[in-house]
């Protein structure tokens, strides 16, 4: 994915307040993020996290109470009502309901961005064109709303998002009224956007496996407060908060099974169980044949579970290490050698 210092979209301690019967409710809590030109960008959270209020900053249909939001190094908050109209255009978006005139065809639908914009009819006849083959529904040009899936809606709605070429693509839950088919190929569709097309694509969901198929970084809200953020892969291997844990377990399971639980309990030696986290890059080191082979301990695999997130090879390995402390501080002290990620477990 494309990167450049200066960040495309960068939030700084942004706050957003609500007043209603003289009760104050925040909505977003001193946030500051930057998002780099290139990046597949998700905000994860439960419902009322402040995702969907964050997202709407970006092309200022919310404006915030305090802090700052800039586009391309403009402050968006403070530009006259001309140039924010002229930044929008550089900024698409995508709905979880798809948004369409159900009483225009397909054809029609994608080309309303360019009918607003004034774009000369053959121009737009030719950039509909493309954009439906881009999209794979070239022969539904003629096609109303009604007569199409859930898919076909959404790709009629990423089309038309992307009419105008705009450099970000904002996708508020747009996949939550998919099944898990559809959603696998539009999810598809959009990393195609994002590689081909160079769009920066800002992610909104409440599943964390649109997150681990498509988003090289996260950011994870609650309560209107950033809780975690950085590179995916990062994260899924090392959530430090409980909010974090409760996602990443839900598709890398790494919690150890009662029935291991109970034979570890019934387990008189000395020993220590730890967490390990194994990249791709270093999973071929075979760690675990020399600890055994170099060290006086013996090692014992009591859980694995192994994922794929942006083309790595994540393995959480569950390790009981029985000999004394000693032995197993050597062993620890080994690991962290390799560059390793561990922690120890108390059952």
């Amino acid at each position: 994915m494309e990167s450049s210092y200066s960040p495309i979209i960068s939030f700084k301690n942004i706050s957003k307040e609500y007043s209603r019967n003289k009760v104050i409710t925040k909505a977003l809590d001193n946030i500051s993020l930057d998002i780099e030109k290139g990046d597949i960008y998700g905000l994860i959270g439960s419902s009322g996290a402040g995702k969907s209020t964050l997202l709407r900053m970006i092309n200022a249909l919310e404006v915030p109470t305090s802090g700052k939001v800039f586009v391309k190094g403009i402050d968006i908050n403070e530009i006259s009502a001309k140039q924010l109209s002229m930044l929008r255009k550089d900024i698409g978006i995508i709905f979880q309901d798809f948004n369409l005139l159900e009483s225009k065809n397909v054809f029609d639908n994608v080309a309303i961005p360019l009918i607003l914009k004034h774009t000369p009819k053959n121009e737009i006849s030719t950039r509909v064109a493309e954009l439906l083959k881009f999209v794979g529904l070239e022969d539904k040009a003629l096609s109303l709303p009604k007569e199409l899936s859930g898919g076909q809606k959404q790709r009629v709605g990423i089309a038309r998002a992307l009419a105008t070429n705009p450099s970000v693509l904002l996708c508020d839950e747009a996949t939550s009224a998919l099944d898990p088919n559809t959603t696998e190929s539009i999810l598809e569709l959009l990393q195609r956007v994002n590689l081909e097309l160079k769009v920066t694509i800002i992610f909104v969901t409440h599943t964390i496996r649109v997150i681990q198929k498509i988003c090289n970084k996260v950011a994870i809200l609650d309560g209107g407060k950033l809780i975690e953020h950085g590179r995916v892969i990062d994260v899924f291997s090392n959530p430090k908060s409980e909010i974090a844990r409760t996602f990443v377990e839900s598709v890398i399971p790494s919690r150890i099974p009662q029935g291991i639980i109970d034979e570890l309990n019934n387990y008189h030696d000395y020993y220590k169980l730890i967490r390990i986290y194994f990249y791709a890059e270093n999973a071929t080191d075979d760690v675990i044949w020399q600890i055994n082979n170099r060290l006086n301990v013996h090692t014992n695999v009591m859980f694995a579970s192994v994922t794929e997130i942006q083309g790595l090879v994540l393995s959480i390995i569950t390790l009981q290490i029985t000999g004394n402390e000693e032995d197993y501080q050597k062993a620890a002290s080994y690991i962290r050698s390799k560059n390793i990620s561990y922690e120890e477990i108390q059952l």
